[in-house]
C-alpha cells in the first residue's frame, strides 16, 4: 500500500536515483543541504510516496505570492515516480496531495513546467486537468 510522507534529511540517498532518472547527476554532493533549504522555508514542501519503506516518487512544490492578486499559485518544482511504479497511481496521488495543499492556501492555480521531451509527464498532467498556457503547463483550482 502507498503512502504519502513530508520527506526528510534521512531520505536523501532514496532520491538520488530518482533525481538521476530526472537527468539530474551527481546530485549526492549536495542533496543533503537542498533538502535541508526545502525544509525549513515554510513556502516550500517536499513530500515521498513509500511502498512499505520504500521510496518510489516524491513531488516538491512552493507558493508563490502574486503581488497582482489576492491568492497564491503553487509549482511543482521536481516530481519523479520510479519506472516501475508508474501507471500505478503514485504520481496521481501524489498530484493530488499538492492539489489538497493549495486548495488549504486558496491558491488559484498550480503551475508546472515541464520539459518538451518528457512526453509521457505531458499525457500525465493533462490527465490530471493541466492545460498549455503559452509556455507552462497550469491548473486552474
Amino acid at each position: 500500500m502507498i503512502k504519502i510522507r513530508e520527506a526528510s534529511i534521512d531520505d536523501a540517498q532514496a532520491l538520488i536515483p530518482l533525481l538521476d532518472s530526472l537527468g539530474y547527476e551527481n546530485t549526492e554532493k549536495f542533496i543533503k543541504k537542498r533538502i535541508s533549504q526545502l525544509l525549513s522555508n515554510s513556502n516550500d514542501a517536499l513530500v515521498v510516496a513509500c511502498d512499505n519503506e520504500k521510496i518510489v516518487g516524491f513531488i516538491s512544490f512552493c507558493f508563490m505570492v502574486q503581488l497582482g492578486l489576492e491568492n497564491d499559485f503553487c509549482r511543482i518544482t521536481y516530481f519523479c515516480v520510479l519506472e516501475e511504479y508508474r501507471s500505478k497511481k503514485v504520481g496521481a496521488m501524489l498530484e493530488s496531495y499538492v492539489e489538497t495543499k493549495a486548495i488549504e492556501r486558496k491558491c488559484n492555480r498550480i503551475e508546472v513546467h515541464c520539459n518538451e521531451r518528457r512526453k509521457d509527464a505531458h499525457r500525465f498532467y493533462y490527465r490530471q486537468n493541466y492545460i498549455e498556457s503559452p509556455k507552462y503547463l497550469m491548473k486552474m483550482l
